[in-house]
């Protein structure tokens, strides 16, 4: 990269006998950078950040709690206060009457016959406990900004690689004025 000095605002846009039009090339495409930038990283951000809360919101809707029993006894002890959980077989029944199976989290040493409840969708498939309208905020903001972020370094990347560029060719174009310069002169650039 060349030297820089101290920024001045604007100083793309500003009038001056010396700016060559690859300075107002860059120029445009700083602008053209950050405004897709900005404008993709939210509109994308927003986007799936929605998308997921209506997916969550469905799911609230359609899945619902079904009491299913134990089919076996649950592996493990018992105790009193323990939070802790354990797989173990389950049966329930479908809204069309079928049965179904599945495993499912229970207190440890719970007698066959036991009733738990399980989340089932609108077919009898068990399915995890749908989250909250807090959680599903928190999920859809957490997956919008990281979708957000991600489309947002495509045009950021593209506008650096073409400064890149045209950083490149300004300097091969000052070494052939340079060296047309010198010839000019009657000296020699090497």
């Amino acid at each position: 990269m060349a030297f820089r000095g101290p920024r001045v605002w604007l100083w793309r846009w500003r009038r001056n006998p010396l700016k060559r039009r690859s300075d107002t090339v860059e120029a445009w495409v700083v602008l053209g950078a950050w405004t897709l930038t900005v404008l993709c990283g939210v509109l994308a951000g927003w986007a799936a950040a929605r998308s997921v809360e209506q997916i969550l919101a469905r799911e609230r809707v359609e899945w619902r709690p079904v009491a299913g029993r134990l089919t076996e006894r649950a592996p493990g002890k018992a105790t009193a206060h323990s939070s802790e959980r354990v797989w173990a077989e389950v049966g329930w029944t479908g809204p069309d009457g079928s049965a179904h199976a599945g495993q499912a989290r229970v207190v440890p040493g719970s007698a066959a016959g036991t009733t738990v409840t399980v989340w089932t969708d609108r077919r009898g498939r068990m399915v995890t406990e749908p989250a909250t309208a807090a959680q599903a905020r928190v999920r859809a903001s957490l997956v919008g900004g990281l979708a957000g972020v991600t489309v947002a370094v495509l045009p950021l990347a593209g506008g650096r690689y073409l400064r890149g560029r045209l950083e490149r060719r300004r300097m091969d174009r000052w070494g052939v004025e340079w060296a047309l310069f010198d010839a000019v002169r009657g000296r020699s650039t090497g």
